[in-house]
């Protein structure tokens, strides 16, 4: 995942005094997830770096989607691909709450 798409907004919100999991799927809680930053490196040419390294503080499969006040669905593809994350997603946004998906993301709202 796109560093910046998630690093910014975890940290934004712990920022706020909002409690923030972090979680994905085929990962349990205590897994690390490292994010990728694309560098510009010049005559349209990107490399890519390695990011932050963010550890999971709950197990996707166990989630309890009904304790969340709130979604962030960082950018990429594959969570459109993954039932499960659809589903949280349909089940946060008949909640009434609110669900922000960050570029490719948009693809698993709908």
């Amino acid at each position: 995942m796109e560093d910046y798409e998630i690093t910014v907004p975890f940290q934004s919100l712990q920022a706020l005094g909002c409690h923030v999991d972090g979680v994905c799927p085929k990962k349990k809680v205590g897994d690390i997830c490292t994010t990728a930053v694309h560098d510009f490196e010049g005559d349209q040419t990107y490399s890519e770096k390695q990011g932050h390294n963010f550890t999971l503080t709950t197990d996707f499969d166990t989630i309890d989607v009904s304790s969340y006040n709130a979604l962030v669905i960082p950018g990429g593809r594959a969570p459109k691909y993954n039932e499960k994350v659809i589903e949280i997603v349909k089940q946060i946004m008949e909640a009434g709450k609110p669900v922000a998906s960050i570029c490719h993301a948009m693809g698993s709202r709908f």
